[in-house]
């Protein structure tokens, strides 16, 4: 038997490969909005896995909603161009899980419309019971609510029940902060040396999705 009741998914950079298309779209609405971006790649991929609004929140309300609202245009011709990548081996691994009888699910900071896209064009809605969009609760990552809201869509109410699988800060301390275990993907992007030292003091790096019910 599994140890885990729920298992929950970040999805960028976790589930597919989106870093580079999330930093086109922002250095494009910068282009766009004004003129020219210059932001380091480092603190732009630092907002990864935070709701978009935090990226623009050192502008004034206006610019920010601007940016905003040109990155959501920009960011939507690439999703629907189909230019996301699943990472190696998780349709396959989502498949032998939801076999298992695991339930499985959705925790993410992107909103229900972006993200929806690739989950439907991938085919990956058939495998998840639960799906966390920004929408869905009025606190979001590294906020432990996010996971408990998701977890108590299905009935689960004893978070050490619950994993959520993620490849971001914003992940890690959501899962801690909930009484959750995490597990970080190896092909994170992101400090995963730093990421694992504020981790939950179980958690581990994966090389497989399929690892975490082994």
């Amino acid at each position: 038997m599994s140890k885990y009741d729920l298992i929950l998914y970040d999805l960028d950079g976790t589930i597919w490969d989106s870093v580079g298309v999330i930093m086109d779209s922002f250095k494009a609405c910068y282009q766009e909005v004004l003129g020219s971006c210059d932001r380091t790649d480092e603190d732009l991929m630092s907002y990864i896995g935070r709701p978009l609004i935090d990226t623009f929140e050192m502008h004034d309300a206006i610019t920010a909603q601007k940016l905003f609202d040109a990155y959501l245009v920009i960011n939507e011709r690439y999703l629907r161009a189909d230019a996301l990548q699943l990472f190696p081996n998780v349709m396959e691994d989502l498949t032998s899980i939801k076999k298992m009888g695991i339930k499985q699910g959705v925790v993410t900071s992107k909103k229900e419309d972006s993200a929806s896209i690739t989950l439907e064009l991938r085919g990956l809605d058939k495998f998840f019971d639960v799906y966390g969009f920004k929408e869905s609760t009025s606190k979001h990552k590294p906020d432990a609510e996010p996971l408990i809201w998701a977890a108590s869509q299905v009935g689960v109410t004893d978070m050490s029940r619950v994993l959520y699988v993620g490849d971001a800060m914003p992940d890690c301390l959501c899962a801690k902060n909930a009484g959750a275990d995490f597990v970080l993907v190896s092909w994170s992007k992101m400090d995963k040396e730093a990421i694992m030292a504020s981790a939950p003091s179980n958690s581990r790096v994966i090389d497989r999705i399929i690892e975490i019910v082994k």
